[in-house]
């Protein structure tokens, strides 16, 4: 089980609100991603499930149990931070046994998890060497089976990859969410990264200083965001958000469209640009366009051999059956 539920959960550092009242339901098995800038709350809400931080009211239900009050060691919780916090002088396999032994689990049992999260991971081969002789994946996959070996009812991740570069990123993303579906236990993740929200969630809760602006599966949020906040946030590249006399004409305060819901054209369309930057990714192009309905460069995407360079003039027609609507509050209209 792993069934994580949030009651009117509140958090101030004195009269400083860091979390306003917040209700959250995290069912069992769900791979949910906390997501926001930084110095939304992400993290800080991450520390109360975990324990770290007290809550200042409300209360943590774990599997059905009132949590709240109790430590962390007895939350039947496991988490992951972005540093490894491993001990140099001992072998992967003392590293991921050692909150075992702090335990003082039986021998037998203790070589049994730990062979079990060492082949989970594919560590099997550096199961003697030391940290120093792994590279930064190696390290937070022995972090994670650290984690694994507690058997715990919900992992915890905080923004565990950032200290990875990009190509180790982008693998270690895929080992979590395979991971995720060996072992079907509930995950909740934090990162500000956009793209490892979308790509490993089943949920997404979108926080901004401290308030849930939306949850929803990536799909949905991605084709419904429910204000302006969500819109420019999800998607890589981001939303257009277009204002002014261009929306009013639609009817509303703002108007959103993705860069692939806008045809090109060299020749002809509803708006005119200038091509200020090209970026030329191989199977796709995405150029940064200066137009006079907006005053920031709207971004389009095109094919990969569009032949368009920086100066061009270029037409852009936004396809109006995926265009967002959003009111003077920054609310989406349907």
């Amino acid at each position: 089980m792993g069934q994580i539920h949030l009651e009117k959960v509140r958090k101030t550092f004195g009269d400083v609100v860091i979390i306003p009242e917040l209700d959250l339901k995290i069912e069992d098995g769900e791979f949910v991603v906390f997501v926001g800038p930084s110095g939304c709350g992400k993290s800080t809400l991450l520390r109360l499930i975990a324990g770290l931080e007290d809550v200042t009211a409300g209360q943590i239900m774990i599997d059905g149990q009132n949590a709240t009050e109790l430590p962390p060691a007895r939350r039947g919780l496991a988490m992951v931070f972005q540093s490894y916090a491993l001990y140099p002088h001992m072998s992967v396999r003392k590293n991921i046994a050692f909150p075992l032994k702090m335990a003082n689990m039986d021998k037998a049992e203790i070589d049994r998890r730990v062979d079990y999260a060492a082949k989970t991971l594919n560590l099997d081969a550096y199961i003697d060497r030391r940290p120093g002789q792994l590279s930064g994946g190696q390290r937070q996959r022995v972090a994670i089976g650290r984690a694994i070996v507690r058997e715990p009812a919900a992992f915890l991740f905080d923004e565990p990859l950032s200290n990875l570069d990009a190509a180790l990123r982008v693998g270690m993303r895929l080992e979590i969410s395979e991971l995720h579906q060996r072992l079907k236990t509930t995950m909740v993740y934090v990162t500000h990264d956009q793209v490892e929200a979308m790509t490993m969630a089943d949920k997404i809760v979108v926080l901004r200083a401290g308030k849930v602006e939306q949850v929803g599966s990536p799909l949905d949020l991605y084709t419904a965001p429910q204000n302006t906040f969500v819109a420019g946030f999800i998607g890589s590249p981001k939303m257009n958000l277009v204002t002014g006399a261009e929306a009013q004409r639609y009817g509303v305060e703002t108007i959103g469209i993705r860069p692939e819901h806008v045809t090109l054209s060299t020749t002809e369309g509803t708006w005119t640009g200038t091509v200020k930057v090209a970026e030329h990714l191989g199977s796709d192009t995405f150029l940064h366009v200066e137009s006079p309905i907006h005053h920031e460069p709207l971004t389009v995407r095109a094919g990969g051999e569009f032949p368009v360079h920086h100066g061009d003039t270029v037409y852009l027609t936004p396809q109006e059956d995926k265009l967002h609507r959003f009111d003077g509050q920054g609310l989406a209209v349907r």
